[in-house]
């Protein structure tokens, strides 16, 4: 999310509340999941309601939810084991 207000005379809906947004009003920039090719023009008063209601995360708190990544050696490893089985030599059969 960020602050935008835009010179340019043109018209945006909001996608919270579905109302007409003139771009010369100062409004809010929002990007789904992270995504800055589908950003969207939003009224500051529906942001602030959706933020306040938990159904708008920012930036952070949407990935703080996602899960991480496995560590870089075990996706270089393909998830192979390190520890040895069995403690004895290799090839001593019992």
């Amino acid at each position: 999310m960020r602050r935008a207000q835009n010179r340019k005379p043109a018209t945006y809906r909001c996608p919270l509340c579905g109302r007409y947004l003139p771009s010369l009003s100062e409004h809010i920039l929002i990007a789904p999941e992270g995504d800055t090719s589908r950003r969207r023009h939003a009224h500051t008063a529906c942001v602030l309601r959706a933020r306040r209601a938990g159904r708008l995360p920012t930036r952070d708190e949407w990935r703080a939810s996602m899960p991480r990544p496995p560590a870089r050696w075990r996706r270089l490893l393909g998830g192979v084991s390190l520890r040895r089985g069995g403690g004895g030599a290799p090839g001593a059969g019992g």
